[in-house]
């Protein structure tokens, strides 16, 4: 059985799973102290974690959510997605977010197939903001995407 749990303390595990979204601690760290972090579990083991930003009243944010690569590939990235999206709507926020780099082909296509839109492009911001450069499936990763979706 699959189910979703507020955590307040990262342990280790729970750091290598954020690291793989945003291979930047600094700055996971700049957003987790004002984020909610949920844990996707089955059967006491942790597949996956996301974490949720308010931007405004009106606007939350997915700043990182992330499968372990044992469990990629099997619908866990969709079910997060689906609790985030149906968790945003209960608390009443009207519009969900989430940005993404451009060489993040399989993440662009799942947030699109759940109902995101691109909506902005930041030029090289991963560029300009990470120190190391960063590939993924043979693209370097320069610019930021951003997607949302109303939740009305």
């Amino acid at each position: 059985m699959i189910n979703f749990s507020e955590i307040k303390n990262i342990t280790d595990e729970h750091w290598k799973l954020l690291l793989l979204a945003d291979p930047s601690r600094d700055m996971v760290e700049s957003y987790i102290k004002e984020g909610k972090i949920y844990t996707i579990m089955e059967n006491r083991k942790i597949l996956g974690i996301i974490v949720l930003v308010e931007n405004s009243p009106n606007e939350i944010e997915i700043k990182n959510i992330a499968v372990d690569p044992k469990y990629q590939g099997k619908g866990y990235g969709r079910k997060f997605l689906q609790f985030a999206i149906s968790n945003s709507k209960m608390l009443g926020y009207e519009r969900l977010v989430i940005c993404t780099g451009n060489s993040s082909i399989h993440q662009l296509s799942l947030y699109q197939n759940c109902g995101f839109q691109i909506v902005d492009t930041i030029f090289d911001f991963f560029v300009q903001n990470y120190e190391e450069e960063i590939w993924e499936n043979g693209i370097q990763c320069k610019d930021l995407i951003k997607l949302e979706q109303y939740l009305n």
